[in-house]
């Protein structure tokens, strides 16, 4: 039996910003808008330390292989 490992990237195709909110939706299997509410709730409510944290996640998570984007463009 072989184990599927899941990683978290940032996704490439699906990006506003830095795709760091897109990555954690496909890797949670979530619509990103959803994600994108609570980064923005989280970001209003902390007194700025959301976007600090969105940042700080956007230097840190790798960005998606071009291999494994699921949208490709022609």
């Amino acid at each position: 039996m072989t184990k599927i490992i899941k990683r978290l990237y940032r996704s490439r195709t699906d990006k506003i910003l830095g795709g760091v909110c897109a990555g954690m939706a496909n890797y949670f299997e979530i619509d990103p808008v959803l994600i994108r509410l609570i980064w923005v709730l989280v970001a209003l409510f902390s007194m700025g330390l959301g976007i600090l944290a969105y940042i700080i996640a956007w230097i840190i998570i790798p960005e998606e292989p071009k291999a494994t984007s699921r949208k490709q463009k022609p």
